[in-house]
Protein backbone atom coordinates (compact mmCIF):
# COMPACT_ATOMS: atom_id res chain seq x y z
CA UNK A 1 0.00 0.00 0.00
CA UNK A 2 1.28 3.41 -1.03
CA UNK A 3 0.08 6.33 0.83
CA UNK A 4 0.13 9.37 -1.78
CA UNK A 5 0.42 13.08 -1.24
CA UNK A 6 1.41 15.09 -3.42
CA UNK A 7 -0.77 18.39 -2.17
CA UNK A 8 2.77 19.91 -1.73
CA UNK A 9 1.50 22.06 0.98
CA UNK A 10 3.43 23.97 2.96
CA UNK A 11 6.00 22.95 5.42
CA UNK A 12 6.39 25.80 7.70
CA UNK A 13 10.15 26.65 6.65
CA UNK A 14 11.40 28.63 4.20
CA UNK A 15 14.03 26.03 3.12
CA UNK A 16 13.40 23.70 0.26
CA UNK A 17 11.07 20.79 0.83
CA UNK A 18 13.35 17.64 1.15
CA UNK A 19 14.44 15.52 3.51
CA UNK A 20 18.11 16.12 2.90
CA UNK A 21 19.90 18.99 1.77
CA UNK A 22 23.16 17.29 1.06
CA UNK A 23 25.20 17.82 4.78
CA UNK A 24 25.12 14.21 5.15
CA UNK A 25 24.48 11.53 1.91
CA UNK A 26 24.39 8.38 3.24
CA UNK A 27 26.01 6.67 0.29
CA UNK A 28 29.09 9.17 1.04
CA UNK A 29 28.93 8.20 4.81
CA UNK A 30 29.34 4.79 4.14
CA UNK A 31 31.82 4.63 1.78
CA UNK A 32 33.72 6.70 3.59
CA UNK A 33 33.09 4.37 6.44
CA UNK A 34 34.51 1.60 4.35
CA UNK A 35 37.63 3.14 2.98
CA UNK A 36 38.76 4.45 6.68
CA UNK A 37 38.28 0.87 7.94
CA UNK A 38 39.97 -0.55 5.07
CA UNK A 39 43.46 1.94 5.33
CA UNK A 40 43.11 1.11 9.35
CA UNK A 41 42.92 -2.56 8.20
CA UNK A 42 45.65 -2.22 6.23
CA UNK A 43 47.36 -0.13 9.14
CA UNK A 44 46.84 -2.43 11.83
CA UNK A 45 44.56 -5.83 10.52
CA UNK A 46 43.04 -7.17 13.56
CA UNK A 47 40.84 -10.05 12.46
CA UNK A 48 36.87 -10.26 13.08
CA UNK A 49 36.56 -14.01 12.98
CA UNK A 50 38.17 -17.31 12.06
CA UNK A 51 39.93 -17.17 8.71
CA UNK A 52 37.98 -20.24 7.36
CA UNK A 53 34.95 -18.05 8.06
CA UNK A 54 35.19 -15.15 6.50
CA UNK A 55 34.62 -15.40 2.98
CA UNK A 56 31.62 -17.15 2.82
CA UNK A 57 29.69 -15.71 5.44
CA UNK A 58 30.80 -12.15 4.35
CA UNK A 59 29.98 -13.29 1.00
CA UNK A 60 26.46 -14.65 2.41
CA UNK A 61 25.79 -11.64 4.23
CA UNK A 62 27.22 -9.21 1.39
CA UNK A 63 24.95 -10.79 -1.10
CA UNK A 64 21.93 -10.16 1.36
CA UNK A 65 22.53 -6.37 1.91
CA UNK A 66 22.84 -6.36 -1.97
CA UNK A 67 19.25 -7.96 -2.53
CA UNK A 68 17.79 -5.75 0.43
CA UNK A 69 18.97 -2.31 -1.33
CA UNK A 70 17.56 -3.63 -4.68
CA UNK A 71 14.29 -4.44 -3.34
CA UNK A 72 14.13 -1.18 -1.07
CA UNK A 73 14.71 0.94 -4.44
CA UNK A 74 12.56 -1.01 -6.51
CA UNK A 75 9.57 -0.75 -4.21
CA UNK A 76 10.22 2.80 -4.14
CA UNK A 77 10.37 3.41 -8.16
CA UNK A 78 7.56 1.21 -7.98
CA UNK A 79 5.45 3.85 -5.47
CA UNK A 80 6.85 6.54 -7.95
CA UNK A 81 8.57 8.52 -5.27
CA UNK A 82 12.20 9.53 -5.74
CA UNK A 83 15.01 7.61 -4.10
CA UNK A 84 17.12 10.75 -2.98
CA UNK A 85 16.74 12.60 0.29
CA UNK A 86 17.36 15.72 -1.70
CA UNK A 87 14.44 15.23 -3.75
CA UNK A 88 10.48 15.94 -2.19
CA UNK A 89 9.33 12.62 -0.93
CA UNK A 90 5.47 12.01 -2.49
CA UNK A 91 4.17 8.87 -1.00
CA UNK A 92 5.17 7.06 2.13
CA UNK A 93 5.42 3.37 1.31
CA UNK A 94 4.77 0.78 3.05
CA UNK A 95 5.34 -2.82 0.76
CA UNK A 96 8.27 -4.82 0.00
CA UNK A 97 11.03 -3.97 2.68
CA UNK A 98 8.89 -1.02 3.75
CA UNK A 99 6.57 -3.64 5.67
CA UNK A 100 9.64 -4.51 8.32
CA UNK A 101 11.75 -1.14 8.29
CA UNK A 102 11.11 2.24 7.48
CA UNK A 103 14.74 2.56 6.49
CA UNK A 104 15.60 -0.53 4.53
CA UNK A 105 18.25 1.02 1.98
CA UNK A 106 20.20 2.55 5.11
CA UNK A 107 19.47 -0.64 6.64
CA UNK A 108 21.03 -2.56 3.56
CA UNK A 109 24.08 -0.27 3.35
CA UNK A 110 24.71 -0.71 7.00
CA UNK A 111 24.76 -5.26 6.34
CA UNK A 112 26.50 -4.62 3.48
CA UNK A 113 29.35 -3.34 5.53
CA UNK A 114 28.97 -5.61 8.02
CA UNK A 115 29.39 -8.10 5.06
CA UNK A 116 32.51 -6.45 3.41
CA UNK A 117 33.81 -6.68 7.24
CA UNK A 118 33.04 -10.13 7.63
CA UNK A 119 34.63 -11.03 4.01
CA UNK A 120 37.82 -8.69 4.26
CA UNK A 121 38.05 -10.03 8.37
CA UNK A 122 38.40 -6.89 9.52
CA UNK A 123 37.68 -5.52 13.32
CA UNK A 124 38.40 -2.03 11.77
CA UNK A 125 35.59 -2.22 9.35
CA UNK A 126 32.82 -2.86 12.05
CA UNK A 127 34.61 -0.13 13.91
CA UNK A 128 33.91 2.30 11.49
CA UNK A 129 30.72 1.11 10.76
CA UNK A 130 29.67 1.85 14.38
CA UNK A 131 30.36 5.74 13.31
CA UNK A 132 28.80 5.72 10.10
CA UNK A 133 25.54 3.97 11.57
CA UNK A 134 25.71 6.24 14.47
CA UNK A 135 25.91 9.16 11.92
CA UNK A 136 22.96 8.07 9.74
CA UNK A 137 20.47 7.68 12.61
CA UNK A 138 21.61 10.13 15.03
CA UNK A 139 21.56 13.57 12.17
CA UNK A 140 20.03 11.50 8.23
CA UNK A 141 17.00 9.63 9.85
CA UNK A 142 16.29 12.27 12.76
CA UNK A 143 15.97 15.02 9.79
CA UNK A 144 14.23 12.96 7.78
CA UNK A 145 11.52 12.06 10.06
CA UNK A 146 10.60 15.24 10.95
CA UNK A 147 10.54 16.33 7.55
CA UNK A 148 7.83 12.97 7.07
CA UNK A 149 6.02 14.53 9.90
CA UNK A 150 5.88 17.86 8.85
CA UNK A 151 4.86 16.29 5.28
CA UNK A 152 2.51 14.13 6.03
CA UNK A 153 1.36 14.49 9.32
CA UNK A 154 -0.80 11.47 11.22
CA UNK A 155 -0.30 9.63 8.12
CA UNK A 156 3.40 9.45 8.57
CA UNK A 157 3.20 8.91 12.39
CA UNK A 158 0.77 5.74 12.29
CA UNK A 159 3.39 4.32 9.95
CA UNK A 160 6.07 5.18 12.48
CA UNK A 161 4.08 3.59 14.99
CA UNK A 162 3.88 0.56 13.52
CA UNK A 163 7.00 0.15 11.52
CA UNK A 164 10.30 -0.43 13.15
CA UNK A 165 13.25 1.94 12.16
CA UNK A 166 16.30 -0.61 11.60
CA UNK A 167 14.65 -3.36 11.91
Amino acid sequence: MVDDSRDNRSLGTSGPDVANLGLVRPPVVYLGSIALGLVLHLLWPARLVPPPVSTPVGAIVTVLAIALFVSAVRTLQAAGTPIPGNRPTTAIVRTGPYRFSRNPIYLAFSILQLGISIWVNSVWLLATLAGAAALILYVVIRREEQYLERRFGARYLDYKASVRRWL
